[in-house]
């Protein structure tokens, strides 16, 4: 599952590859935390163990995408 997150004042967006098996509902009750003010960083870790924090008071929007959604390469 991929997540992006826009960041305010940045023109680029975070993108983060999410397992797979990762709970949708923990993850959307974890950002509507975040972003509530209870914390100042959000942290997501990928596929590949990576941590990622993100001040909250930057995040512009949150995009989920959907299991096994990662940006094919190549032609069909």
């Amino acid at each position: 599952m991929d997540i992006r997150i826009g960041v305010s004042e940045t023109p680029k967006e975070i993108t983060i590859e999410l397992s797979d098996d990762t709970d949708l509902k923990k993850l959307k009750k974890d950002i509507d935390t975040a972003l509530s003010g209870e914390v100042s960083l959000f942290w997501l870790t990928d596929t590949k163990g990576r941590q990622v924090g993100v001040p909250t008071n930057k995040i512009a929007y949150v995009d989920i995408g959907a299991a096994g959604s990662g940006n094919p390469v190549g032609f069909s």
